[in-house]
């Protein structure tokens, strides 16, 4: 019986993940044959099966059951020894996966990786977007190694740093009565339609929690996939909504905008921070990375986001 290899643990994991070879074996870079070798490797070594074959495809055995999650606990476990020596602790050098919801990624990364190209181009950023409970699974899975999200992040596996705070505004039809107002006071909201994102967002819980304290009805048939999706349901008088600042800046502030925003009273907040697996410890890298987010979204939107005491 030879030895188990972290190779024979990470094919596994990527296998476990997918239940496909094809899949996993594009996702590993290598060849299907060259997967099943190292999969049977493993078997041997374990002395048991860890999947089967159905109609339907692979399964997993009660015991590749067991062995799946044990060999997620190890890559975490040796992705945190990598960090203890990467080149990063010294500078921000080498790759880094990073995970973003798309309700800030896209208004905010752009300023970001002009800045990290400029003061440090030896920085390679992976970036995938995902809902954010997706984000803190795949986060605390070993799929990013940090995220930018909304907090609270809530998993006991992740530890979380706030960026800054950014206000919530109210977008109404531009034929809405309060789309000429200068503000508006969340009780104008009562008697109104809300719409939001989907509960995976923290917008849906703020909207849930405005609704039931001004009597305003959520729409709960119709809940967006975007922030994009919302925006244009609020053009079409479905209702009104919330929209971030950073995503205002960007998609709305034109004259000729397809809704009107306007701020609420008392102003409504999300808070913006990264995440990281606990397991990770207090990587360096991560606090620079996000002593750099602060300083950009300080001093390129003063107007828009408001700092956070670290």
């Amino acid at each position: 019986m030879s030895e188990i290899t972290l190779r024979q643990i990470r094919y596994f994991a990527a296998l476990s993940d997918t239940l496909q070879y094809q899949r996993a074996a594009r996702l590993l870079g290598i060849s299907q044959p060259s997967l099943s070798l190292q999969i049977a490797a493993l078997e041997e070594n374990l002395g048991t099966r860890l999947l089967e074959r159905r109609r339907s495809g692979l399964i997993l055995t009660p015991e590749g059951r067991e062995v799946a999650a044990q060999t997620r606990r190890i890559l975490r476990e040796v992705e945190a020894l990598k960090l203890l020596a990467r080149p990063m602790q010294a500078d921000l050098s080498g790759t880094l996966r990073l995970g973003s919801t798309p309700t800030i990624g896209p208004y905010l990364l752009p300023r970001v990786l002009r800045r990290i190209h400029r003061d440090h181009p030896d920085l390679k950023l992976i970036i995938r977007d995902g809902a954010p409970q997706d984000l803190a699974e795949e986060l605390a899975g070993g799929h990013h190694d940090v995220i930018l999200t909304h907090l609270p992040v809530r998993h006991d596996e992740l530890r979380s740093a706030p960026l800054f705070r950014e206000e919530l505004r109210l977008a109404v039809a531009r034929d809405h009565p309060l789309a000429d107002r200068h503000e508006a006071r969340q009780q104008d909201l009562g008697g109104e339609t809300l719409l939001s994102l989907g509960p995976s967002y923290q917008l849906h819980r703020q909207v849930a929690e405005i609704c039931a304290a001004t009597g305003a009805a959520r729409n709960e048939a119709f809940e967006g996939t975007s922030l994009d999706a919302l925006r244009q349901m609020v053009s079409l008088g479905m209702g009104v909504t919330l929209l971030p600042a950073l995503y205002i800046r960007s998609e709305v502030a034109q004259p000729d905008a397809d809704v009107a925003t306007l701020p609420l009273r008392p102003a409504l907040h999300r808070l913006v921070g990264l995440g990281w697996r606990a397991s990770s410890g207090h990587p360096p890298a991560f606090v620079r990375l996000a002593e750099m987010i602060r300083r950009v979204a300080r001093e390129e939107f003063p107007e828009t986001v408001i700092p956070v005491s670290q």
